[in-house]
């Protein structure tokens, strides 16, 4: 019933974990798929051969989209590429330890670089073209961390609740262009992010108990839910933070 047949995407972090589980569930709905990558070009590689094995165009960008510049370039690539972007997936993301009192200024930009800056810069970037092309569809990947907070990442939660403040404002700015623009905030999820934490068996079974449903989710579920905002399905839906937890954070957008 979802059909983006004819569409390009631009997934940023798409080499792997949730950015690679959206990009190959775009691809198999019919879009064409462009990734960035910073460093891991082997993961970005095979993320392409997939997608291409699904009968579908990819690009894989080196990119460091924390740097403006970059960020820039990127999407001018595609671009010059594909001669449009219809969907853009801000995915890219760190998730590191600060305890207050002892987080260095380092650390702190860092996070705001990377989790923040960057989806602003692309996002900066990719508007113009959208409104030249009459709409487009932009999903930010937050964090229910942004919702409630986070003790000891209080860095990371200040970058994803700033994310929800960027969506919410940015609807109603775009809606005019037929660009929509929403938030999938998940929970933990099972990815090489969380794999440190994971490792003890003691804690990954403290997080599954803190989960009504029970499980933590691998990154196809949340990447059903990002299909879901990109598609026609929810074409009455902007601004919004689609919350993807297992009932752990319950609270409104």
């Amino acid at each position: 019933m979802i059909s983006l047949e004819g569409k390009r995407a631009l997934v940023t972090g798409g080499s792997r974990g949730i950015g690679r589980a959206t990009s190959l569930l775009l691809a198999k709905a019919g879009s064409d798929v462009a990734i960035n990558f910073v460093r891991n070009e082997k993961r970005a590689a095979e993320v392409k051969k997939a997608i291409e094995d699904l009968g579908k165009k990819c690009l894989a960008i080196k990119a460091d989209i924390s740097r403006e510049e970059e960020a820039r370039r990127l999407v001018e690539k595609v671009m010059e590429a594909w001669g449009r972007i219809d969907v853009v997936i801000n995915n890219a993301g760190i998730w590191t330890y600060g305890e207050m009192g002892q987080m260095t200024s380092e650390v702190w930009r860092e996070t705001m670089q990377v989790n923040l800056d960057a989806v602003f810069y692309i996002i900066n970037a990719v508007v113009p073209y959208m409104k030249k092309q009459g709409g487009g569809v932009i999903v930010n990947v937050s964090s229910t961390a942004g919702v409630r907070g986070e003790a000891y990442h209080s860095h990371y939660a200040a970058s994803k609740g700033a994310l929800h403040a960027l969506t919410k404002s940015l609807a109603v700015e775009l809606a005019p262009y037929g660009i929509r623009i929403n938030c999938v905030a998940p929970g933990w999820v099972d990815t090489d992010m969380c794999a440190e934490v994971f490792s003890d068996p003691a804690f990954r079974k403290a997080v599954e108990d803190s989960i009504p449903l029970k499980r933590i989710p691998p990154p196809e579920d949340i990447a059903g839910p990002i299909l879901f905002l990109v598609s026609d399905l929810a074409r009455h839906i902007t601004g919004t933070v689609l919350h993807v937890n297992g009932g752990s954070v319950l609270c409104g957008s």
